[in-house]
């Protein structure tokens, strides 16, 4: 049973996500805001990890899974992505490197505040 009152939660917040995408004119998919509402929920403890835990890192196991029926897309629509294929290989490697480093600059800044409120709290 907590596994699933883990699993509504999670779900709870990616149907708050679709609401907000039908409601709000952006060009955001309804699934980065049911991540940030997950996230400020998390951030403000309204929501906390243990909440969670399981069945988040469930999902994460089987996201390789996931990714299967966007590939077999892929495949079945070979005909029209060979005539593109150098500019999707040159945009995925571009997009990575790009990601790459700014998950690199967050991480880092992320760091150093956790480093400088460990200094703050000792003195």
């Amino acid at each position: 049973m907590k596994l699933v009152k883990q699993f509504l939660i999670i779900l709870a917040f990616s149907f708050a996500g679709e609401i907000l995408h039908a409601l709000l004119p952006l060009p955001i998919p309804a699934s980065i805001y049911g991540i940030a509402l997950l996230f400020t929920a998390l951030q403000l403890r309204v929501v906390k990890v243990s909440d969670i835990a399981e069945t988040s890192a469930f999902l994460i196991e089987i996201m390789p899974i996931m990714f299967i029926p966007a590939a077999v897309g892929l495949l079945k629509s070979w005909d029209v992505v060979k005539d593109s294929l150098a500019a999707y290989v040159a945009v995925t490697v571009v997009s990575t490197f790009v990601v790459m480093y700014a998950a690199g600059v967050v991480t880092q800044i992320i760091i150093r505040r956790g480093k400088r409120r460990e200094g703050e709290q000792d003195a």
